[in-house]
């Protein structure tokens, strides 16, 4: 084959829609996609993919709602059918179980399907090859008000529009099965423009023969470890001297009935990430992106985490800063697809459905194993202040029955 045809068949470019720092787009990147326009409205994270990547073209106009698809389509210097590929995960909120119950309209007319609406206008002035949307698991929640379904419906009428077979497919995720160092499930919707579906491969970690073994946060951050920190990472607040007495891996638990400490709590009456506390030999928990003070998951020394911790954790190269205060840049982390995620899928996309040879083995953002691994931190006893707490503590009564029942529920995603 002449190469210029196979320059032209292997053609691996993207569009990425709601972009944030990057995280997806650098693993799609790593498996051999070229972005050639990018839309962020967050001006961190617009900061941060210049600095990071000068190259890539992002749209000086960030908000969305108020590009014409076909403009952004024009800069991206490609005509409709010939991106191969619209990426991006639109803002999680619309799809939170509050939203939900409080909105009783349906279908696209639906206040939280305003984003969907434009995701679908570029949708339909790209008219790409696939499709990738990343969100938090509610948005498939929630019957014909789900997001799922509001983007199934709009998928529908292009469709019946442009004469395409875009098929939405649901494929719900666990990073830490495939390589990135932190148990945090996703849901991706994939959908291709003749409504060919792709089929995942299995995990590649975890103890089951012929797997490599799941990378843990020791793997991940083991090399910065240290007994001093900087004075921005000390905890504050009221819970925060209670931290040193609860061991790595367990949380508030542990100082319920249930647990091995004081009795100070009842059982299940906290959010889960209270107090929640890493393990050295087990992958972090989801790095949430707006955490409370008392919100983990916390370093095993009893402290938060650094940005390049976060950043480490979600598979960030260390050679990626984000700008921006140590909040922001939490931020720009939490809300990211893990790099690592990113490439995986992004190689099986080109592989199965855009037909291409020759790629990269992968694996690129995935942590090497670190041995040995030290022993845990050891505990501290419960400070006085906390002892008085200490009887008998009745368990959380069950769903809908909790001391927040009267109010608002607010997502944590």
């Amino acid at each position: 084959m002449k190469e210029h045809e196979l320059s032209l068949r292997q053609d691996a470019s993207v569009i990425s829609l709601f972009t944030g720092a990057g995280g997806l787009d650098l693993g799609l990147e790593s498996a051999g996609f070229d972005v050639c326009a990018c839309v962020e409205i967050d001006d961190h994270c617009r900061k941060t993919i210049k600095l990071n990547r000068p190259d890539w073209l992002l749209l000086e106009q960030g908000d969305i709602h108020e590009i014409a698809p076909e403009q952004l389509l024009a800069e991206a210097g490609r005509r409709p059918g010939e991106v191969k590929l619209l990426a991006g995960g639109p803002p999680c909120q619309p799809f939170s179980m509050s939203a939900n119950w409080a909105n009783r309209r349906r279908g696209l007319n639906d206040p939280r399907a305003r984003t969907l609406n434009a995701y679908l206008d570029v949708v339909e002035a790209v008219q790409p090859q696939v499709l990738l949307l990343e969100n938090v698991r509610g948005i498939a929640t929630g019957g014909e008000r789900s997001g799922v379904e509001l983007l199934s419906e709009g998928v529908r009428r292009l469709n019946e529009t442009l004469g395409t077979a875009y098929n939405p497919q649901v494929i719900h995720l666990n990073a830490a099965e495939y390589g990135v160092p932190q148990r945090r499930e996703r849901l991706f919707v994939v959908a291709t423009i003749d409504g060919r579906q792709l089929e995942l491969p299995p995990p590649t970690h975890g103890q089951d023969p012929g797997m490599s073994a799941i990378r843990t946060t020791w793997d991940a951050i083991g090399d910065l470890d240290a007994d001093v920190w900087p004075e921005e990472l000390a905890l504050k607040g009221k819970w925060a001297q209670l931290l040193p007495s609860i061991p790595e891996g367990h949380n508030y638990l542990w100082h319920t009935s249930s647990g091995g400490g004081e009795p100070l709590f009842g059982h299940r009456t906290r959010y889960w990430s209270f107090l929640l506390k890493l393990a050295k030999t087990l992958p972090s928990w989801t790095i949430q992106a707006a955490p409370g003070p008392a919100t983990g998951p916390f370093h095993w020394r009893n402290r938060m985490l650094s940005t390049r911790e976060l950043a480490r954790l979600q598979t960030f190269p260390d050679s990626y800063e984000f700008v921006g205060d140590r909040r922001s840049a939490h931020r720009q982390v939490g809300n990211a697809v893990p790099c690592a995620l990113a490439e995986l899928l992004g190689l099986e996309i080109r592989r199965q459905l855009l037909g291409h040879e020759h790629l990269p083995a992968g694996g690129s953002f995935v942590p090497q194993r670190r041995l040995p691994v030290p022993e845990p931190q050891p505990t501290q006893p419960v400070e006085q202040q906390f002892l008085s707490m200490r009887g008998e503590h009745a368990p959380h009564p069950g769903v809908g029955k909790g001391p927040g029942r009267a109010r608002p529920v607010r997502s944590t995603d």
